[in-house]
């Protein structure tokens, strides 16, 4: 199984999601996608977490398949609904 740690920055940057609601939500995720365009070892998703919120997430994955989640924050933005495919399609 591949370990999940979740970077410092996020409780530092987002005090109300600890690292333990990152990974939560980084394992029950809804959707996600590799950012090929960007980095191809690099993830966007959308989950949640225990207390039932979700959260948008972005990851790194190293070559052991092992993620980095350097990027929390809930709820997630239009940008990365759209970007996966769950967001309102301007008409």
């Amino acid at each position: 199984m591949n370990i999940v740690y979740v970077d410092d920055r996020v409780p530092a940057r987002h005090a109300e999601i600890s690292k333990e609601d990152a990974a939560h939500a980084w394992e029950h995720c809804i959707c996600s996608r590799a950012r090929l365009d960007k980095n191809p070892d690099e993830y966007l998703a959308i989950g949640y977490d225990s207390k039932g919120r979700s959260l948008e997430l972005v990851a790194l994955r190293n070559a052991e398949g092992d993620w980095l989640i350097y990027h929390a924050y809930t709820p997630p933005t239009e940008n990365a609904k759209r970007e996966l495919g769950l967001g309102r399609s301007k008409r």
